[in-house]
């Protein structure tokens, strides 16, 4: 996907509140899966095995900053999905950055935070409610801003990213995909029924 132009790294992790009120969150990272989502949410990606080099950047303090903005419930756990990407771009080519068009990562809460922007245009981040025509936010997040999504009530695309100067260039984000323990996004289970398309209701 990408044409040459997309690069990634994948982690995932189960997270529980640190005992106490309003402290923080523990990390378990788990042992390095394949990433499998369903067809129903990405239609380009979905329902397919995809291998990647493990995230090896400790990005837990930016996780919990977006964990207590969102609000995440402290009366259970979580797992989460880390994915690292970089988006490449010249003057010959844009690096596309969702494919798949505007759609649901199917998860309960997302996070897509950018960690750099060099020598680039475009990559313009929309917000839709689902079945619109049009979206009712579109901006451009600069390194170091993030959107915090409900990602059952809103849907999302980003525009490609382009060459500023017709050089070289890269946009580096990290997105982070909540979803409850009880429903999570990891193991034999889960996998199974991404690849068959069966995703939960």
């Amino acid at each position: 996907m990408g044409n040459g132009t997309r690069f990634k790294r994948f982690a995932q992790y189960r997270v529980a509140p640190e005992p106490g009120r309003d402290r923080g969150w523990r990390y378990e990272k788990l042992p390095q899966r394949d990433y499998t989502t369903y067809r129903t949410f990405n239609n380009v990606g979905g329902g397919i095995r995809r291998s990647y080099e493990p995230v090896l950047v400790d990005f837990t303090p930016m996780i919990t900053l977006g964990a207590d903005a969102i609000g995440l419930d402290r009366g259970e756990d979580w797992q989460i999905n880390v994915h690292q990407n970089r988006t490449r771009a010249d003057g010959r080519r844009p690096g596309p950055l969702t494919p798949e068009g505007v759609h649901h990562d199917g998860h309960e809460y997302v996070m897509i935070a950018v960690v750099r922007r060099n020598n680039v245009g475009g990559s313009e981040t929309r917000l839709w409610k689902p079945g619109a025509g049009t979206p009712f936010w579109t901006g451009t997040l600069e390194a170091g801003q993030a959107v915090l999504l409900d990602d059952r009530a809103l849907q999302h695309d980003v525009t490609d990213v382009v060459s500023a100067d017709g050089g070289p260039g890269h946009r580096d984000i990290v997105i982070v995909a909540f979803s409850r323990w009880k429903d999570k996004w990891y193991g034999d289970e889960h996998d199974a029924a991404a690849l068959a398309d069966r995703p939960r209701s």
